[in-house]
């Protein structure tokens, strides 16, 4: 499934916020306008639906409590609210739509609260499946602190929906993390978002899979990095260790093996992302890719994705926050993929392309030409004023 539609109210930095989605998005926009918040809207449903539980409150309260999450401009309405449409392909009807708001009670106990919680199926002429708060909600309120996402025995009717966002993948990975894991200990932030156990989740792969994946992944590394060549996953003989390790050839007579320690930062985020594209069916979440990557690579990203998904077996929708004029200067990159963001006084706003951008696109030029300018900072000139 993917998300088509994206509507926001006093989400963090967001005030207001309905925009279409396609199967990967771009989404740019200064530094501090909200990139990281767009995609943390996901994270946050993930967190909430996710099986081992947990759930809303644990969600609100990792946020740092709902007054952290509530846009600072929300004086009349305290609600945050989040829905989503979800369709089976892009361009198609949507099949779901999932909406959650929630506040502060206000008194007493300042409890977080459901304000509102509908799931709709919209397939064969649409049925609300579950519409709160009902009448068990107002008799009960101590039901309204969770959501029938997070519990699987109100969730049935719409247990995919529930499983969509429990698999949400969101990937940062630090090369430094991967290379020095052992020096680190073992504590790992939950979920994993900056690949610490990247090398064990290759592990758990069945292996005739994992092979095949690596296979795929050095074909494309070979255009990046060309002397690298027989990308293989191995145990350390004495502790069962798991490593990658690759033939990098020199000028001397004789190749020689690298283990991941030795691996360019660029080369460990790029065998990330690749790897992440073949590994699920699930939504996935990249923030910027092109950290560490040479400029001539980073161009190429777009293509590489577009390249993973198709070789992969289930392909993934990708949300990828980016402001790196080299990696838009991709012309086949569609504007319908790009989501902007402008802060403003009345909060950040994210817009689609408009129609004079498409046509400017559609004519020759790339988006680093027709929209990346339009999120450069309005004063950045002013730098330069502060010489050493």
């Amino acid at each position: 499934m993917l998300i088509t539609r994206l509507v926001l109210k006093n989400w963090r930095n967001f005030k207001n916020v309905d925009v279409n989605l396609r199967e990967r998005v771009y989404v740019i926009g200064p530094n501090a306008s909200g990139k990281s918040n767009l995609l943390d809207v996901v994270r946050f449903l993930r967190d909430v639906a996710k099986p081992e539980g947990g759930g809303l409150q644990k969600a609100v309260k990792d946020r740092g409590g709902i007054t952290k999450l509530r846009c600072l401009l929300a004086r009349k309405d305290p609600e945050v609210a989040v829905e989503l449409e979800l369709s089976e392909r892009v361009d198609e009807p949507a099949i779901w739509r999932y909406r959650l708001g929630f506040r502060s009670e206000g008194k007493g106990q300042q409890r977080l609260l459901v304000s509102q919680e509908q799931v709709e199926d919209l397939r064969n002429g649409g049925s609300v499946l579950i519409d709160r708060p009902d009448d068990k909600d107002r008799s009960d309120s101590d039901r309204l602190t969770q959501t029938h996402l997070e519990q699987i025995n109100t969730n049935r009717a719409f247990r995919d929906l529930a499983d969509f966002f429990s698999n949400v993948t969101y990937l940062h990975l630090v090369p430094q993390l991967l290379k020095h894991a052992d020096q680190l200990g073992g504590y790992r932030l939950e979920n994993d978002p900056f690949g610490q156990a990247f090398l064990e989740r290759i592990a758990k792969t069945p292996e005739k899979t994992r092979n095949a994946r690596l296979g795929k992944i050095e074909n494309v590394l070979k255009v990046c990095v060309p002397n690298m060549r027989n990308l293989r996953f191995i145990r350390d003989g004495a502790t069962g260790t798991p490593h990658l390790e690759a033939m990098y050839e020199h000028w001397r007579p004789d190749a020689g093996w690298q283990r991941e320690d030795q691996f360019s930062d660029g080369t460990l985020r790029l065998l990330g992302v690749m790897w992440s594209l073949l590994e699920g069916d699930s939504l996935l979440l990249l923030e910027e890719p092109e950290m560490s990557l040479n400029e001539d690579i980073v161009r190429r990203i777009h293509q590489l994705i577009w390249r993973m998904q198709r070789q992969a077996k289930y392909r993934r929708q990708v949300f990828i926050t980016t402001h790196s004029d080299a990696l838009l200067q991709d012309t086949s990159i569609d504007p319908r993929e790009v989501i902007r963001l402008e802060p403003t006084r009345d909060g950040t706003i994210a817009s689609e392309s408009s129609e004079s951008d498409k046509a400017l696109i559609a004519s020759g030029y790339s988006i680093a030409e027709v929209v990346l300018p339009k999120v450069r900072p309005a004063q950045v000139e002013q730098l330069s004023l502060f010489r050493p």
